[in-house]
């Protein structure tokens, strides 16, 4: 029987899993894990600092410039995620519509869903090595050859990185060597890629490193102060996760949704779904084990739409509990043993930088759920999974 299925005997919180001596942590196989969760905070400083870079803005307009018709977001897996969270504000900054599609999707049927015309395609990937990376890329510069490519990546050594030196239609940006993510699982990549990529949109007056900044006082608060209450959580007796954004938050609960997926080697069910969308079907499937997780929208609004879902629910008494993330979160749709995550002052950014703190929550979730089943964060599917996909061939169209 794999350990993934044995309930720790000590179920202990951050400061005691910390305190082990490094081998310690690397033989309880969490070091890498819970190293690239909370090292979050100052990699985004550094991803920040990159993005004022006078070259680095310089080659971001340069592969803007003109605007093109379409821009289409790419990756497989959580760098698909990334596209999710980012299409929105990138449409709504921008001005030029945008969508995200998968690499696996463009590598088969590029021809019946990819847009007409002088499009940007951004791949975003954490190590540039997996098979639809450059697959995808090579497919459109020779079959596409209108379409203009920004690669976004954390691995200065990959393919994706370095086979299109020599093709001007391609923009390379590699981050910070620290967010090459080591575990399977992307944590700090993921984070970073999508900082990176709203970095795209440059407004007038825009101060990315005060953004960032309150941003990152606010995640390492909840690092410092409610890892131990979301441990707490992650150990009480749920079988399932339904995880709830709008707009953006979809792809974070997407990305929040496939760690847990991961780390407990799908012991624990997880769906991902819109507060609006889940009355359409997937809520007859919430029951008293099903644990819900709200990324509530600073837009008041949409907010209003978050909190009559909400309200519902417990009209209904469907799922357990709560873990609500998000600024000025109304008591009353909060029960006695739900948790708040509150997040003073992200509310008044207009972007997908709140999206990185509703990550930060899931990922550390999935750890503790992983860590309460007996699994190990670093390499949590038994060898199923590698942090790479496995190489498989690339198929000519019509063969």
């Amino acid at each position: 029987m794999s350990t993934i299925n044995k309930k720790t005997k000590d179920s202990i919180g951050l400061r005691e899993l910390l305190a082990f001596p490094p081998a310690q942590q690397q033989e309880r196989g969490y070091a890498d894990t819970l190293r690239e969760i909370l090292q979050q905070p100052v990699t985004w400083a550094g991803t920040a600092d990159l993005l004022r870079d006078p070259q680095v803005q310089q080659q971001l307009q340069a592969a803007l410039t003109p605007l093109p018709d379409h821009i289409v977001l790419t990756g497989s897996g959580s760098s698909m995620y990334i596209g999710e969270c980012l299409a929105p504000g990138l449409q709504l900054g921008l001005g030029v519509p945008t969508q995200a599609i998968a690499a696996g999707t463009l590598l088969t049927h590029w021809r019946s869903v990819l847009p007409a015309g002088a499009g940007l395609l951004i791949s975003l990937a954490r190590s540039g090595d997996s098979p639809e990376s450059c697959g995808v890329v090579s497919r459109l510069l020779a079959d596409a050859p209108d379409y203009r490519h920004l690669v976004i990546t954390c691995n200065a050594n990959g393919k994706l990185a370095t086979s299109y030196r020599d093709d001007p239609r391609v923009t390379v940006l590699v981050l910070d060597e620290r967010t090459n993510d080591r575990s399977l699982v992307m944590t700090s990549s993921f984070t970073n890629l999508l900082l990176a990529g709203a970095g795209l949109v440059q407004r007038e007056g825009d101060d990315i490193t005060s953004a960032v900044s309150q941003l990152a006082r606010n995640v390492q608060r909840v690092f410092d102060e409610q890892a131990d209450a979301l441990a707490t959580i992650a150990r009480s007796d749920f079988s399932a996760v339904v995880y709830l954004g709008s707009g953006g938050a979809l792809g974070a609960a997407h990305e929040s949704a496939l760690k847990m997926l991961e780390m407990t080697g799908g012991a624990v069910v997880t769906m991902a779904e819109t507060y609006l969308g889940l009355r359409h079907g997937p809520m007859s499937s919430l029951d008293d084990k099903t644990l819900v997780v709200g990324f509530l929208s600073p837009d008041p609004a949409v907010r209003a739409y978050e909190y009559d879902l909400l309200r519902e629910l417990s009209r209904k008494q469907l799922g357990m509990t709560r873990v609500l993330v998000g600024e000025g979160i109304a008591s009353e749709v909060l029960g006695p043993h739900d948790v708040p995550v509150e997040l003073p002052g992200l509310g008044a950014i207009d972007d997908a930088l709140p999206l990185l703190a509703d990550v930060a929550v899931g990922q550390l979730l999935a750890f503790f759920r992983c860590l309460e089943l007996g699994g190990k964060p670093d390499t949590p599917s038994q060898g199923v999974l590698t942090r790479v996909v496995e190489h498989f061939p690339m198929h000519q169209e019509g063969a």
